[in-house]
Parts: structure tokens; C-alpha cells; sequence
């Protein structure tokens, strides 16, 4: 028998950790979640979930996989032809414990990879009973040379056995059949033991020190700093102390939301914003302003805005942060069951959860954030919901959902002080025919001008242009469609640049941002003048917000212009019918909108809550879980619930070195696309067979630094 050191639980390929060491990492990782998590974990059994769950890795069919031996003729080839799923394996070995903790520990190892049933490869204990016969004694096959490995793990931990191939045997009979009964439901043991073994796996050696810093209540003391209590920022001035559990909050830009959303936090925090350039920016402020080490964002570009902090960029998906910043598309897992679905309930579980523009969902995002609020609830989660602009009719269903008056902090600023939040003077436009004057204009009197389109071909068409209208001003257009390592350079770039008032210097004056409506929310830009497409009265409010956005004294009671062009044609992604009603209710000839009239003139455009069903696609509906326990959906279900699958382009210059590059490298070059969008020129461009399967369009480097990818259609990543 060789030294149990050289049995390895991870490849060669990926640094041949052995056995030992990773189940010592994973039982470091498990005593501290099942302590810290909100649920009452029994630690002992824990532990023992621990130790057991990869000890069928010591088989010798796992091990010539790790140590990638190939056979040395047909008869050996066919010798280890034959399924093996190392985690049944381990439970050979549950004679090692005590028969009432059998159940629990089936449950944190029999899926800790895979479902029960229904894996799409077939590759669940109970998909593998019903079609390989021989199973049992193939995951057990010379259990006399390998089962001592095994045995003698157990023993550095002090659970002494003999265990022969017989007792060995029965247990995997007995988990057979212990899985058969399953019914519906979720399995908190089960993503006890992955949200452990993915940590460790993350961290390897470093897995102690990591955990040291997990699970801290956020210091929030900068906000609760008595001088940031200033009449300028009216929620600053109103207490946060109500003893309800949610909170629901309308307020205008610069109100201070931000602020009063936080203190009203009691534990962790996650805090969840709708596109990329706005958690970029939270998570920026939340790490300069919490000093707790653990400050996660968690979103597909978290890896490039990190840069090179590998501790940092392993964490972003794993349990335990102080403060996570996301989109609620990174927890949509816990309506659709789809995979690690458990170990996010449990990380969320008890926590404050921060919904800021909620109003900004439509459709199927909006059903789909609805139905997080409801999970959250049964997480016994406190919410937190925070909205420039939304329909009452929204608003009573939330305030229902969330408990009523009894359960729910709900906080309005008065009338007069809604008046000194008026900040813009509304032009109506027929067409565009008025914008170069409009643009020669402001230029002249040194002004910062945002143009906002609703699509990104009309944005870059109309920045092409704009930079031939006027050759000597600073420009920038922003989209989705850039590389995400660029769309994080130009991000920085509005912030820094092209903002006003910035903490940089005033910026450029005279300039001009060309945008979609990625700039719409929580992005601390302040512009001079804006010309905008119309789009739905709520999303308008909000892109107004980015124009005069700068509060003080001085600035109150002053005004800057907004022109608002007709809706007509094609207005696709949005509905007629919505923006003529929105249109409708737009002041004209400078007239200043009115933060006082704001509910009544959403109410009009929004007289009803069009909800779309996703119930099809939900894990809990009327109050029970349809899922069977210990099993999961593919991740493929969020795609089609939501209506927004998406598929990535890669530019032509780059498609070499995307074949040769590691994932992370892959996805700075990816640019994320609508699939209906692309789908049109499916035959046209090479599609490539490794990564996310990137579109490969020939599109002149050049021409992509000014203008980013040009396809024609409209996309939903706006």
C-alpha cells in the first residue's frame, strides 16, 4: 500500500492536490459555514460530511484519471470501461458512522456534483441505477486495495472502521433507496457541503486564512457620521430606527437613497443594482467607504474591473461576504433551482437585501425580481426597496408581498420638499431635424451635452455624425456592445473625463456623450444639457436624472433644458402605445417638470401591472417547492424564462488569439450580443466551437475602437 499522500483529489493538470490535504481544506471550510450560516447545522455531522464526501476518489478508476494513466492494451481499456461518479463511492463508507446519521450525510454528498436524477449526461445515483446493473460492484471494484486509503483518512480524524465489501455493499443499496423517497423540496445540507467544497477548492492552502475574514457585519459607521446629516440630502435628516423589518423608499436622484437603504441594514448586506456600470460604480463606493476586507461584486465582469487581485476574483462567487454588489440575475438561482441554487440560499439567508431601482425591471425581469422578493422572505431575509419613479399599482403589490403597513418602514419626502428637487426644463421635439442646432448652441455657452438613443445602432450612427458635425469637441459614446476589458475603460473614462463637477476637475467643456440607456441609473454623472428618444415615463425620469444631477444650495432652484423627441416608426425595444402615453405626459416649451406630479403622471401611463408568467419555470409556487429534493435545473431554464438569451462576438483580429487563450482572457475579449439579434447572420459569420462559442465578425479594428461592434437589430443588452 502506498502513503495515502500520494492519492490525489485533483489532477495533475491542476496541481495534483492530494486527498488529505483537500478534505483537511474542506473541513476547515465546514466548521466555520455551518456555524456562521443562518440555520442550526448540527457541526459534528457536519464535520463528518466533510471527511466522507470525496473519499471514493481513493477508487483506482479516479485515480488513473487524475494521474491521466492511459491503458497499456484493449483488455485494460475495456477492464475500466464503466461509469464512476467518485461521490458514490464515498458513501461506501458510511458504516463508519452511526445508521441515524446516514440520512444527512446522503444528502450532503449523494449531489454535491450532481442531481439525484434527470442529470442531462445521466450521470445521477439514481439515472445510474436504472440503467448500468453492475453499478455497485464497479464503484467498488478491488475494494480491498483502495477501501484502506479510505479507511485511513477516517482515522486521522478519529472515526475508526472495518468496513467490508459487503457492509459497503448494503450502503449504497441503502442510498439508493433513501433517495427513491425524496420528495419536493431544498436540501440545506447540500449546499452546506458545495458552498465548503467549492471554497476550498478555490483556495487550497490558503482556505484558513481566507475563511478569517468571512461573514462580518459591514461597518457602516461613515454613514451614520453625524456630518453627513444635511438638508441637502433630506433622507439624511429622517431616522433609519423603525423596528419593522422592510423598508420601501421613493425619492428622487440625490435624495440621499443610498445612504438611508444602508442604515437600515442589521447584518450582511447584498446590495442589488440592474446593469453593469452601476454595481461597477457601488462596489467602487462601498469599498472606500466600508472598511470590512470582504467587499464582493459579483457580475460577469467582476474579473477584469479586479484586474489582477486573484484572492479578490476567486472570492466574487463564493458565500460569506460582508457586502455583495449584484444584479438580481446573480440570484435568480433560488426561483429557477438551477445549479449551487442551496449554497445561495444559505448564503442569503437572514441577510439584508438592498433592491435599489427596482422600478427598472419590465416584463420578465420584473416577475422574475418579484418572485426573489418572495423567496427572500421565506429566507426570513429583511428587504430593503429603493425607487426613483414607480407605478402605485407596483408599489401596493410589493408593500402586500412584504407584509403590509405592520412589516414595512415606508418612507415619502413631503410635497415641499419634493419642490426643491425640481431641476429641468422640458422641450418636446417632433423629430431630430433640431438637434444640430440645439448641439451648436450649447457648445457655445461651454456646455457638457448627453444624447440618449434606444438602440445601439442609432447611437452609433448618430455619434458618426456628430463627430462630422462638430470635428473639434470631445466625444464618447457608451453602449453594451464593447469588449467587456473596454466597457470598463470607458466607463471610467464618462466618470472621469466627461462628468461635471467630478472629483477629477470639472472635466471637459465643452463635450458630448452619446449613450443607450446604460447610463439610466445610479450613475453619478452630471450633465448640462440632455436630447433623449422618448422611452417609457419611468426610464425617462431616470435618464433626466443624469442632467443638473449636482445638489446644492446654489444649484437649487436652477434649471437646465431636456428635449424629448416624438416617438414614432419603429421603436423597438419598446412599446408604442407605452411611449405615446409617456410623451403625453411630458411638460412642453421649457415648462419644468414637477417632482410633485411624478406619481400621478406614472400612475396614468401605468394604470395596471402587466405581469408576465415564468411560473412554468419557478422551483416554489403557492407556498411549496415543485422540485425534487436534491435536484437542480440546468442553467439553460434563467435564459428562456427571461426571453434574454444572449450570445457573445469576438472581433476578427482577435479570433487566433481566442483559440489559443485561458477562459479568463476569453472573456475580455467577448462582446455580448442578443441572440435574435445575431441569429440573423448565423451563416454569414464563423462561429467558434470553444469558450461561449463566439460569433466571429470581420469588422475593421479601427472602426471598432470608435463605434464598437456594429450589427444591425436591436438588443436587449442595452
Amino acid at each position: 500500500m502506498q502513503s495515502v499522500d500520494t492519492i490525489l483529489a485533483k489532477s495533475v493538470n491542476y496541481g495534483g492536490l492530494s486527498l488529505s490535504d483537500h478534505t483537511r481544506h474542506v473541513f476547515s471550510a465546514i466548521t466555520c459555514f455551518a456555524k456562521e450560516f443562518d440555520f442550526e447545522f448540527n457541526s459534528m455531522l457536519a464535520r463528518k460530511g466533510a471527511v466522507l464526501h470525496d473519499i471514493g476518489k481513493a477508487h483506482p478508476y479516479f485515480q488513473r484519471k487524475m494521474k491521466s494513466v492511459n491503458a497499456n492494451s484493449f483488455a485494460e481499456e475495456r477492464e475500466y470501461n464503466y461509469v464512476h461518479r467518485h461521490e458514490l463511492s464515498s458513501l461506501a463508507f458510511l458504516p463508519a458512522f452511526p445508521k441515524e446519521e446516514w440520512n444527512i450525510l446522503i444528502d450532503m454528498i449523494v449531489a454535491h456534483h450532481k442531481p439525484i436524477i434527470n442529470d442531462y449526461k445521466e450521470r445521477g445515483i439514481l439515472d445510474i441505477d436504472n440503467r448500468f446493473k453492475n453499478w455497485i460492484d464497479n464503484h467498488l471494484r478491488n475494494w480491498e486495495d483502495w477501501s484502506l486509503y479510505g479507511i485511513q483518512i477516517l482515522k486521522e480524524y478519529g472515526y475508526e472502521a472495518s468496513i467490508s465489501k459487503e457492509e459497503a455493499r448494503k450502503s449504497l443499496e441503502y442510498t439508493v433507496s433513501y433517495c427513491e423517497t425524496k420528495r419536493t423540496g431544498w436540501s440545506p445540507w447540500r449546499g452546506l457541503l458545495m458552498a465548503s467544497d467549492h471554497f476550498a477548492s478555490a483556495f487550497s492552502f490558503n482556505t484558513d486564512i481566507q475563511l478569517q475574514h468571512l461573514f462580518e457585519k459591514p461597518k457602516l459607521d461613515y454613514y451614520f457620521d453625524p456630518t453627513r446629516q444635511k438638508e441637502l440630502y433630506p433622507l439624511s435628516k429622517i431616522s433609519v430606527t423603525d423596528s419593522r423589518p422592510h423598508t420601501l423608499v421613493v425619492a428622487p436622484t440625490g435624495a440621499g437613497k443610498t445612504d438611508f437603504l444602508l442604515k437600515r441594514c442589521k447584518g450582511r448586506i447584498f446590495y442589488t443594482l440592474p446593469f453593469q456600470a452601476s454595481i461597477n460604480a457601488m462596489w467602487e463606493r462601498m469599498k472606500e467607504t466600508i472598511p470590512n476586507k470582504d467587499i464582493r461584486l459579483q457580475h460577469a465582469t467582476s474579473r477584469i474591473v479586479i484586474n489582477d487581485k486573484l484572492e479578490e476574483r476567486l472570492l466574487q462567487p463564493l458565500v460569506g461576504s460582508s457586502v455583495k454588489v449584484l444584479t438580481p440575475h446573480q440570484m435568480a438561482a433560488i426561483i429557477f433551482g438551477t445549479p449551487g441554487f442551496e449554497s445561495v440560499m444559505l448564503d442569503l439567508k437572514g441577510c439584508d437585501i438592498i433592491l435599489d431601482e427596482i422600478h427598472t425591471y419590465s416584463d420578465y425581469s420584473q416577475a422574475m425580481v418579484l418572485e426573489i422578493v418572495r423567496m427572500l422572505l421565506t429566507l426570513n431575509c429583511r428587504i430593503h426597496i429603493g425607487t426613483a419613479t414607480m407605478p402605485s399599482v407596483l408599489y401596493n403589490e410589493l408593500l402586500q408581498m412584504l407584509g403590509g403597513e405592520e412589516q414595512v418602514y415606508q418612507v415619502k419626502l413631503p410635497y415641499e420638499v419634493l419642490d426643491s428637487f425640481n431641476r429641468h426644463q422640458i422641450h418636446k421635439m417632433e423629430d431630430e431635424s433640431e438637434i444640430k442646432d440645439i448641439l451648436t448652441h450649447a457648445f457655445e455657452n461651454d456646455e457638457k451635452v448627453l444624447v440618449i438613443y434606444n438602440t445601439v445602432n442609432e447611437a452609433q450612427e448618430a455619434f458618426k455624425n456628430f463627430k462630422e458635425q462638430f470635428p473639434g469637441i470631445p466625444m464618447l459614446l457608451i453602449h453594451s456592445r464593447y469588449k467587456r476589458a473596454d466597457r470598463v475603460i470607458i466607463e471610467s473614462r464618462l466618470k472621469k473625463e466627461f462628468n461635471g463637477g467630478c472629483e477629477f476637475g470639472n472635466g471637459l467643456n465643452p463635450c458630448l456623450v452619446v449613450s443607450t440607456q446604460v447610463v439610466e441609473v445610479s450613475l453619478d454623472i452630471s450633465f448640462d444639457r440632455m436630447i433623449t428618444q422618448c422611452a417609457p415615463f419611468d426610464s425617462m425620469i431616470q435618464r433626466f436624472g443624469r442632467v443638473n444631477r449636482k445638489r446644492t444650495f446654489e444649484t437649487i432652484g436652477k434649471y437646465k433644458p431636456i428635449h424629448v423627441i416624438s416617438p414614432s416608426g419603429n421603436v423597438l425595444p419598446y412599446k408604442i402605445d407605452i411611449l405615446k402615453a409617456s410623451f403625453e405626459q411630458l411638460p412642453d416649451h421649457g415648462e419644468i417638470l414637477k417632482e410633485r406630479n411624478l406619481q400621478k403622471k406614472i400612475d396614468i401611463v401605468y394604470p395596471v401591472m402587466e405581469k408576465k408568467e415564468i411560473d412554468i419555470h419557478l422551483i416554489f409556487r403557492d407556498n411549496r417547492f415543485t422540485l425534487l429534493e436534491l435536484t437542480n435545473r440546468k442553467n439553460a431554464v434563467l435564459v428562456d424564462a427571461l426571453e434574454i438569451e444572449s450570445a457573445s462576438c469576438i472581433l476578427s483580429d482577435d479570433r487566433d488569439k481566442y483559440l489559443l487563450a485561458d477562459w479568463e482572457e476569453r472573456i475580455q475579449m467577448e462582446i455580448p450580443v442578443n441572440w435574435k439579434t445575431i441569429s440573423r447572420y448565423k451563416s454569414e459569420y464563423e462561429q467558434l466551437s470553444v469558450g461561449s462559442n463566439p460569433f466571429v465578425v470581420p469588422q475593421d479594428y479601427d472602426d471598432y475602437q470608435i463605434y464598437g461592434l456594429q450589427l444591425v437589430g436591436h438588443d436587449k443588452f442595452l
